[in-house]
């Protein structure tokens, strides 16, 4: 992954392919995905300043895959994405993107139950973008049940509870992570009422 200003790319694990509509580029001789942080919280993030540790020898649990914008990016960088999706529509997106992406595995499942995809290879991260009101217990659990070193979870205020401040919101979530906080940031301008916990299980 490279930055030019506000600009982010991921060296294109299949060439000439767009996932979404995409600019290709290259640079020194390599095809690189233009990263939309308007499209993509992780993206958002990382340009707000989060130094998120995404390698090539890392195994990646991604929680709330939807159709695959995020999870692309992610298989560009890194060794192997289990992409977690409850929905079949998007998931029939994210077979379709697996078909090239041979590092992506695609998994029908409910996020709030590790249980059901417990075979899978010992995460070293774990992202979770899932908008419903207990999405910090799920990512709590999923840390927890496979005993992941680090991982990253966005929250959207709106979706645990309408009518409360955001930053009310946040503070409680924060309070819920039994992790360390290693760092969070408001999604602004990108996301409205979003903020990403970067956190460590120690």
């Amino acid at each position: 992954m490279i930055r030019k200003g506000n600009r982010l790319y991921t060296p294109n694990l299949v060439p000439g392919q767009r996932v979404y509509g995409e600019k290709l580029v290259r640079i020194n001789g390599v095809e690189y995905r233009e990263w939309n942080p308007y499209r993509s919280k992780l993206a958002a993030a990382i340009l707000k300043g989060m130094k998120v540790n995404l390698n090539k020898n890392m195994t990646v649990l991604y929680l709330g895959a939807a159709s695959g914008t995020t999870v692309s990016h992610v298989s560009d960088i890194v060794k192997k994405v289990y992409a977690v999706e409850f929905a079949y529509r998007p998931m029939r997106d994210l077979i379709l993107l697996a078909k090239t992406r041979k590092n992506l595995m695609p998994i029908l499942a409910d996020a709030s139950k590790p249980e059901l995809y417990k075979d899978i290879d010992k995460p070293d991260f774990v992202y979770q973008d899932i908008a419903q009101p207990n999405q910090v217990e799920i990512f709590v659990r999923n840390m927890k049940y496979f005993n992941a070193p680090e991982g990253l979870l966005m929250v959207k205020a709106r979706s645990i509870d309408v009518k409360a401040d955001p930053r009310d919101v946040f503070k409680h979530v924060a309070k819920e992570l039994i992790f360390k906080i290693e760092d969070q940031k408001r999604l602004e301008p990108y996301e409205k009422d979003h903020m990403a916990f970067l956190v460590k299980n120690i």
